[in-house]
């Protein structure tokens, strides 16, 4: 019984979550098709001539119907193929499978140190709470959050880079380098991102840990006498891992879809700044293209995290 609500409520996750990815490529595919001027023009200059400019349009297939060009681009991203840019004449699937792998690479490193370092420092934070641990880590939270990233990007390329010289201003990497070399060239970006991602994954994770210190199970297991760390690390954080996973999740999916700031910052060779140099030139495809890659990954890690909090929340299972 119970492994058939977890089938049904996994499986209506999914379809969603399908569902949401093919009205998201709608809007995509509407949004750029609905930007001024002329993708023709644009490509071929302004000296270009009216024959030169209708063959382009006849082979980019300007002149089909827009719900024609969106089933027919459909398809082709349902079989893998995301189309030819139009300025270099590249395949964008394998554009977008390179940088992709540079933004993950990027993504990872900073998950790997703001998630145990967010949730320790909740803890941290609920263990002392009101004294001057919490107040401190609460402040330098704040802080964080009200920083720009494009600001705190360039205030650490400023003193770290260019006064002390500790690491690279630009993160330029390349597959002939070795892993540490790379690590060096990320530093940065790394840094920017645990900083920006940090602070709310740290206080979402105070919050619904003391959301949870307030039930009566909580509160019957400090009657008994029990240390408050051992209250908080065996009853409260098991309870709370719910929200915990969802806020993790969130950040996990602003690192991957997010970064666009940062990687046109420190001229990063990832997704972000794959579609910023093709938004200035006009290439649709490949706008449509990241477009599509970024909801999708966006979509399927807030799935993901539904499925985990209704794996870990029996409550969830039965809403009712």
């Amino acid at each position: 019984m119970l492994a058939g609500v977890m089938v049904r409520l996994v499986a209506q996750r999914i379809v969603t979550g399908l569902v949401l990815i093919v009205l998201v490529s709608m809007l995509i595919f509407a949004g750029t098709q609905m930007m001024p001027g002329d993708v023709a023009a644009t490509i071929l200059g302004q000296a270009a001539t009216p024959e030169a400019l209708a063959n382009l349009r006849e082979q980019l297939g300007l002149n089909v119907p827009a719900w024609q060009r969106y089933l027919s681009w459909l398809g082709g991203v349902l079989h893998g193929d995301l189309g030819r840019s139009l300025t270099n004449g590249r395949d964008i699937a394998q554009a977008i499978g390179e940088r992709l792998g540079n933004t993950l690479f990027l993504a990872f490193w900073a998950a790997l140190i703001s998630v145990p370092l967010a949730i320790g420092l909740g803890l941290v934070s609920v263990l002392y709470r009101g004294r001057w641990p919490d107040r401190l880590i609460s402040a330098l939270s704040l802080a964080s959050i009200s920083v720009p990233e494009f600001m705190m990007s360039y205030i650490l390329m400023f003193f770290v880079a260019v006064q002390l010289g500790w690491l690279p201003s630009v993160a330029m990497i390349d597959p002939s380098m070795g892993l540490w070399a790379k690590l060096q060239a990320v530093a940065l970006p790394v840094l920017v991102l645990v900083l920006v991602v940090l602070a709310h994954m740290m206080r979402m994770t105070r919050a619904a840990l003391l959301n949870v210190m307030q039930s009566p199970y909580v509160e019957t297991a400090e009657l008994k006498g029990l240390r408050r760390s051992t209250v908080i690390w065996r009853h409260a954080l098991p309870n709370a891992v719910a929200p915990i996973v969802n806020v993790v999740m969130l950040n996990m999916a602003y690192l991957v879809v997010g970064v666009v700031v940062v990687e046109v910052v420190f001229v990063y060779p990832g997704m972000g700044q794959y579609l910023v140099d093709h938004v200035a030139k006009r290439d649709v495809p490949v706008v449509q293209a990241c477009g599509v890659v970024f909801a999708a990954v966006y979509i399927t890690l807030n799935m993901l995290a539904d499925v985990i909090s209704i794996l870990a929340n029996p409550r969830l299972r039965h809403p009712k």
